[in-house]
């Protein structure tokens, strides 16, 4: 059972995907993310500056005189959130936890995708694949992706995103649009992922914490590792050492968004504390730009 501060958590998240889904990005996620199918819709006659290769000569032949195949796009299609559930999304230096924000995004997107009468669905992960939600249709699935999100307890620590994506290879055999939300704080997952891209239409979302890449002005802290138990380190944090490691940070960033460039994939890079809808609508427009 829910506890009151739990579900009301949910319920936040999910009335403000619906706002932000509804009142400022459907339209651009629809042309953003357009089924690729071509169906069949009917047969008309010839307008000039029609495609001539679209003549159906049988048809003409018989009506002595010239129609077309008219085909219209096929739009549905499924939509796939993979979700990162490792330690390293329990931190928060804010309002809310990397894992609160991720759920949010999830909720948004999966919204959008829902307005667009797309099905969506869920696998989440850690070192192993936790969770898995069928793609299914419905106002009431976004709840489900929302609840599943902030409920599951991993039962793993660390991040394995390849399992993930080989999960997702076996349990998906149609194209679909892919969404990877995590702060990709691992490593190894490179060569599935590009392998992955081939198959599906892949977009990542990079989440990371302000804390996590602007570290503040103290001279000595304890670290510890979210992912390795017992893992701990006092590091002195102090002028130089401060400045070095957010440098090194934010090159981290520019080099993983470079990585998936190379790979021929949209990466977005996002924070907890900022508003990220302007964000994803540029992002949607630039899309459907460079696909038209």
């Amino acid at each position: 059972m829910l506890s009151p501060e739990l579900l009301k958590k949910i319920e936040n998240i999910v009335i403000k995907s619906r706002y932000l889904a509804n009142e400022m990005f459907s339209g651009e996620y629809k042309t953003a993310f357009r089924g690729r199918g071509m169906e069949f819709e009917e047969v008309r006659e010839y307008i000039p500056g029609d495609d001539v290769r679209l003549i159906d000569w049988n048809v003409s032949a018989r009506m002595d005189k010239p129609f077309i195949k008219v085909h219209r796009e096929e739009r549905e299609q499924a939509v796939m959130l993979v979700v990162d559930l490792s330690q390293s999304l329990y931190f928060g230096s804010k309002k809310r936890l990397k894992r609160e924000a991720v759920a949010e995004l999830a909720a948004v997107l999966a919204r959008a995708a829902t307005n667009s009468n797309d099905k969506v669905g869920l696998i989440l992960f850690s070192d192993r694949v936790e969770y898995y939600l069928p793609p299914r249709k419905g106002k009431s699935h976004v709840w489900q992706v929302v609840k599943s999100i902030l409920t599951h307890k991993p039962i793993g620590q660390k991040t394995n995103l390849e399992g993930a994506l080989h999960f997702l290879s076996r349990v998906v055999h149609r194209r679909c649009v892919c969404f990877v939300i995590s702060d990709f704080l691992t490593e190894g997952f490179e060569s599935v992922l590009k392998a992955v891209s081939r198959r599906y239409d892949v977009v990542n979302f990079i989440m990371r914490d302000p804390l996590e890449l602007n570290w503040p002005g103290k001279s000595f802290v304890n670290l510890k590792s979210a992912e390795e138990e017992g893992v701990s380190l006092g590091q002195n944090m102090g002028g130089k050492n401060i400045r070095k490691f957010n440098e090194y940070q934010k090159l981290s960033i520019q080099n993983l968004t470079a990585q998936f460039q190379g790979m021929n994939m949209d990466a977005l890079f996002l924070k907890t504390n900022e508003d990220y809808i302007d964000t994803l609508i540029r992002f949607f427009r630039f899309r459907d730009k460079r696909r038209n």
